[in-house]
């Protein structure tokens, strides 16, 4: 297995933080379930389609895909992080499902079969690559003539509470740290969808589109809860890291964000708006 973009295997793969994904797996997925459903209708699977999904983390769109194209379809799952794909492959099992594969790879470098997917589909897989050209023009490689690309993306810092609120909860009381190259590998790199278009454009994905989608996340459980979810991953745990933030400093940030969350809490729980960039290509038939 060829890996170029190391630094991310590492963390997916081996770290501490890569592994909190795999214990709060259920609460993410709960709260960012409407992104897999936005990116599976905008792909329009159908029966029968071969896909290919990658940054499948712990199989959630995976799962849904190979519903979706039925027992005649397949769907070829690519994660670069060990513990993940681990994860994956166990889900897939469980639920029974014989049409997917999950291999863990890098999808920059991944000789997939030339021509032999009909789709590729990403939830907030595709921030991550280290040479977003070169991963365009594999996955691009690997689109059958007339199949299309749908990757999901983190938009705006201002246009995300899920980011933004616990940033500001956590820098309010330690500070910032030094300011980060928002277009280096994280979760928001592709927040510029003029860049990413760029980006494609250069791997050769010439009329390449991209659109902001105001849609609402779905937490479960209680306001709290969620509040606990946002301390433990994303910009609150990066920086009371980078402080040496006390576990004090992580309670009093969590309160915070509770506080900041009660303007979301609806009948229905909470309801927090983002903003979802959404890149779609298809291939030259």
């Amino acid at each position: 297995m060829q890996i170029e973009n190391e630094e991310q295997a590492e963390y997916w793969g081996h770290s501490p933080a890569g592994a909190k994904w795999l214990d709060l797996e259920d609460q993410l997925d709960a709260a960012l379930a409407p992104v897999a459903d936005l990116v599976l209708e905008r792909a329009a699977l159908a029966q029968g389609d071969r896909v290919l999904d990658i940054g499948c983390g712990t199989g959630a769109t995976t799962l849904a895909a190979a519903r979706a194209v039925g027992p005649f379809g397949h769907v070829l799952a690519a994660d670069i992080g060990e513990q993940l794909a681990a994860r994956a492959r166990d889900r897939i099992a469980a639920a029974g499902l014989s049409n997917a594969e999950i291999r863990l790879c890098d999808a920059q470098v991944e000789p997939f079969p030339t021509n032999g997917r009909d789709a590729v589909i990403s939830r907030f897989g595709v921030m991550f690559f280290a040479d977003p050209v070169a991963a365009f023009a594999n996955l691009a490689h690997a689109l059958a003539p007339g199949g299309k690309m749908t990757l999901a993306a983190w938009g705006p810092l201002e246009g995300n509470p899920w980011f933004r609120i616990p940033f500001i909860a956590a820098t309010s009381r330690l500070g910032r740290p030094p300011k980060a190259d928002r277009t280096a590998p994280g979760p928001l790199a592709f927040h510029d969808r003029e860049r990413v278009l760029g980006l494609m454009a250069q791997a050769g994905l010439s009329g390449a589109r991209a659109s902001a989608e105001e849609i609402r996340l779905t937490p479960s459980g209680t306001t709290q809860d969620a509040a606990a979810l946002l301390t433990r991953v994303g910009p609150a745990i990066r920086v009371i890291d980078h402080f040496d933030g006390t576990d004090g400093d992580a309670r009093a940030i969590e309160a915070d964000v509770v506080t900041a969350l009660l303007a979301f809490e609806t009948t229905h729980g909470l309801r927090l708006p983002a903003t979802i960039n959404l890149f779609e290509w298809q291939k030259p038939a």
